[in-house]
């Protein structure tokens, strides 16, 4: 459904530069993650040394988990430059979670998580009230 402008042009907000902010963020955040991943997939073998002795994990099915996953956050961060909605609905879930996650490291970085949590927050705001205007009607 189009939105009716009686002949002048639909203006954009401010938070048009937060959901910009939002979409760069997820194709760093998803080319950081695939770059986690691939590591994770080559180096497959990997030995935690604890006080109690060592510990063998194979990381090659993790690796690729974080390569897939990487891949659509990087692709729903150009989606939310267009405004598309599974863009940015792929968008608030992936800052939703990034949301819990530092609210469960309050106790450990109680600064850095205040920060991120605020972060996420306005993404998070920016992309469900403001997302569709980064559409261009034409």
């Amino acid at each position: 459904m189009s939105q009716q402008n009686y002949g002048r042009e639909a203006e954009a907000t401010g938070w048009t530069g937060w959901v910009a902010f939002a979409g760069v963020m997820m194709i760093i955040g998803g080319t950081l993650g695939a770059v986690f991943g691939i590591i994770a997939a080559v180096n497959d073998n990997w030995v935690v040394f604890t006080n109690r002795g060592a510990v063998s994990i194979d990381l090659s099915t993790w690796g690729w988990i974080h390569i897939i996953v990487a891949a659509i956050v990087v692709l729903a961060g150009f989606g939310v430059f267009t405004g598309n909605i599974l863009a940015r609905t792929i968008g608030v879930v992936v800052a939703a979670i990034s949301l819990i996650a530092n609210f469960l490291w309050l106790p450990v970085y109680p600064v850095w998580a205040i920060i991120i949590i605020t972060i996420d927050a306005l993404v998070i705001w920016a992309l469900t009230a403001h997302g569709g205007e980064m559409r261009r009607t034409y």
